[in-house]
């Protein structure tokens, strides 16, 4: 028997381009699935669009309302009504290619010390996004695993290990995966919990982490999903409205990762987190005021 595959499509005025995904959905090889639509309120056609996909498919879609709070809430919001196995993420402006599910299952079914699988992503550029900072963006994301010194083979393994690589706190920092190039297990929402909700650029990176500190995860070493750049993606729009994560990145390293980490970048973070330090500091630099 197939196992269950709940694809996850959280929504927000995504008419633009979610008749694409949705049909990416349908044409999946893989035909055991559910969709759970988590729609944040849109204001647009996407409703209507996701209930016309409804009518012409033969699987479960399933359309939940959700109050708008966070991007990290709506993802979560899928994942409470998802009854899949296996959950794949999907957002409304991303293209899977027809043997992704397929292809993901077979790995995770094969491997149960796995929890994760993800694939690389090829992208759709959209012509306001084809400028040269771009260009370069993508010369240094499009592969996130190109500079960890991994064999070359269909499938690579990555585990905790690479907290203590040399290469781990460079570019990219996300070293797995955006969500839509990723399938996971349920059941690791047990032990792990759900994806934190205060975060805005870095929460699905961090839950991988979380993964990664208690399960490998696979690399399927070719594109099974078309990332989609644009101008109103959330990764986009958040860096133009200075809704920035990264600050306190060094502070989760810190507090959750530090003894995994390469001892140089153990020493580096101690030094500018360590909470006796943090307050050292600031008296420093009150008096500094003080005494101006």
């Amino acid at each position: 028997m197939m196992p269950l595959v709940s694809v996850c499509v959280p929504t927000y005025n995504g008419c633009q381009y979610i008749v694409e995904a949705l049909q990416s959905i349908g044409h999946q090889t893989y035909k055991n699935l559910e969709v759970i639509v988590s729609d944040d309120a849109s204001k647009d056609t996407t409703l209507h669009l996701v209930e016309a996909f409804k009518k012409e498919v033969d699987f479960p879609v399933h359309i939940i309302h959700h109050t708008p709070s966070g991007i990290g809430a709506n993802w979560n919001n899928c994942l409470k009504n998802a009854t899949g196995k296996y959950i794949k993420f999907l957002f409304q402006d991303d293209v899977m290619q027809p043997t992704c599910l397929e292809e993901m299952v077979q790995v995770l079914e094969q491997n149960p010390e796995l929890a994760l699988v993800a694939s690389k992503r090829e992208f759709i550029l959209e012509n306001e996004m084809n400028t040269p900072e771009i260009i370069k963006w993508i010369q240094v994301y499009g592969d996130l695993q190109e500079h960890m010194d991994l064999p070359e083979q269909d499938i690579s393994i990555l585990n905790k290990t690479i907290f203590c690589s040399q290469t781990f706190y460079g570019s990219p920092l996300n070293k797995v995966g955006e969500p839509s190039v990723v399938m996971f297990r349920k059941s690791v929402i047990d032990h792990l919990g759900y994806f934190r909700e205060d975060l805005k650029q870095i929460l699905d990176y961090e839950y991988w982490y979380r993964i990664l500190i208690k399960h490998p995860i696979a690399i399927i070493n070719k594109p099974l999903v078309k990332f989609r750049l644009h101008a109103q993606q959330a990764t986009h729009v958040n860096r133009n409205q200075a809704i920035n994560d990264y600050r306190i990145y060094e502070q989760i390293l810190y507090k959750d990762y530090r003894k995994y980490l390469h001892p140089n970048l153990r020493k580096r973070l101690y030094l500018k987190h360590h909470p006796l330090l943090v307050l050292k500091k600031r008296i420093k630099n009150k008096l500094k005021r003080l005494f101006k």
